[in-house]
């Protein structure tokens, strides 16, 4: 059975990691299916959002480490070099973090270690209310090296990386939700339900401007201000193919307030 379930449904494209047995939890074979995975999603042109997920009672306990910790104990320099350029996940934490589609994490149970790496590679995050995180890498002797710590920084902010990353704590959804760290929090069963209607809320809006929104934030992360403007008018005025289209929505978006009754 693939480790990693990969479907298209019109626009949407499903990616849910399958080792329900270990929390799924990766290991060489599930990282090796989702690298895969993500690359078609970033080249298939006929699906515009992608849906992460984890099958059973968790979205991703980490690392298996029955398989990952090993072969990076008599790892050389070289070999931590070559693995500069395919993070964890499939590289989506690094690797193909560049692909511009948004992406949606439904987050089902535990984010733990590395699965909260993965979470947060994710452009949003909607959590089920019994979904718990942490980055508890520091009990074992190390620390995440695979986006955790640079995009909890971004995300929620230093205060936040260095109470999760030094204290290892696990937290509850509403927290995670507090800090910042997810968009949302749903009822078990209506997680994957609000992360569709999200999903079917982002295909309503100019796919093309989307994804340079996304390219533009990416850029500007950490840039001093006027490089940051220059980057966004760049993008911005220069994402428009066909003004046809920006007319088009916009005689929508003026029609259909018209047509709205008056609050007044």
């Amino acid at each position: 059975m693939s480790k990693v379930l990969y479907e298209k449904r019109g626009r949407i494209a499903y990616i849910t990691l399958n080792r329900p047995e270990t929390l799924s939890a990766v290991d060489d074979e599930l990282d090796g299916e989702l690298w895969k995975a993500w690359a078609d999603f970033g080249a298939d042109e006929a699906v515009d959002v992608a849906l992460v997920t984890g099958a059973g009672k968790a979205f991703c306990s980490g690392a298996d480490l029955n398989t990952w910790l090993p072969k990076w104990e008599h790892a050389n320099m070289l070999d931590i070099r070559k693995n500069v350029g395919r993070g964890f996940g499939g590289g989506i934490t690094r690797g193909q973090h560049r692909i511009y589609k948004p992406i949606i994490a439904a987050v089902n149970g535990v984010a733990v270690g590395g699965g909260l790496e993965i979470a947060l590679a994710c452009d949003f995050r909607i959590a089920a209310e019994t979904a718990r995180f942490a980055s508890f890498e520091t009990r074992r002797g190390l620390h995440q090296g695979d986006g955790g710590i640079v995009r909890i920084v971004a995300i929620a902010g230093v205060a936040v990386a260095l109470d999760l990353a030094l204290t290892g704590r696990m937290i509850a959804a509403d927290e995670a939700f507090r800090l910042g760290l997810v968009n949302r929090v749903v009822p078990d069963d209506q997680l994957m339900v609000t992360a569709e209607e999200l999903a079917n809320q982002i295909l309503q809006n100019s796919q093309q401007a989307i994804r340079s929104a996304k390219e533009t934030i990416l850029d500007i992360i950490g840039r001093r201000l006027d490089d940051a403007l220059r980057v966004e008018t760049l993008n911005a005025y220069s994402s428009v193919g066909d003004f046809s289209e920006v007319n088009m929505r916009l005689q929508h978006f003026y029609g259909r307030k018209k047509s709205e009754p008056d609050p007044t």
